[in-house]
């Protein structure tokens, strides 16, 4: 049997309740470079967002999951599949622990770990993709470990802080 639980954390579907930890997230500045955003988020924006969180994989193209904690039923970060393709059989993976004092214990891992099994298994994936800044050594090897392999560098790809900065492109196939 398939579970979105691990031994330390479990994955969830977004819910209203999850507002407040949205709001931080979404606007903490030091998330904005990975994310494309360029502008703060109001309550009501994301309230809205929220609302529609429903929606089903295959008409959205997209799920985001709360990273819980089982001790403690905390939220500790999301996890995202985006560009769902079914026809092709792939999407893109994206992962974010949000306080650093929750980073750095395999919270990431094993989320990947959990998400790998969950679209090989339930959604009859055959391949994830992930983009990761040049530098983010936690991010590099969390893929690496999971057998992703860099295929590429997208150069000069982000414009951050007055310079621009090479993205990675990671690749798992055959899940």
């Amino acid at each position: 049997m398939l579970s979105l639980r691990g031994d330390n954390i479990y994955l969830r579907a977004i819910e209203s309740k999850d507002l407040d930890f949205l709001y931080e997230l979404e606007n903490d500045t030091n998330l904005w470079e990975i994310s494309g955003t360029v502008t703060p988020y109001s309550k009501q924006v994301l309230s809205l967002y929220l609302d529609n969180a429903h929606r089903d994989i295959y008409d959205v193209k997209q799920l985001r999951l709360c990273i819980c904690s089982i001790k403690n039923d905390t939220v500790l970060g999301l996890i995202d599949l985006f560009d769902f393709d079914p026809k092709n059989n792939r999407a893109g993976v994206g992962i974010v622990v949000l306080k650093n004092t929750d980073k750095n214990k395999g919270i990431g891992s094993e989320s990947l770990t959990l998400l790998c099994n969950y679209t090989k298994n339930v959604l009859n994936l055959r391949q994830l993709y992930a983009n990761v800044l040049e530098g983010n050594e936690a991010s590099i090897h969390l893929f690496q470990k999971h057998g992703f392999r860099k295929i590429g560098v997208k150069k000069d790809w982000i414009y951050s802080n007055g310079s621009y900065k090479n993205e990675i492109l990671f690749q798992k196939i055959n899940l």
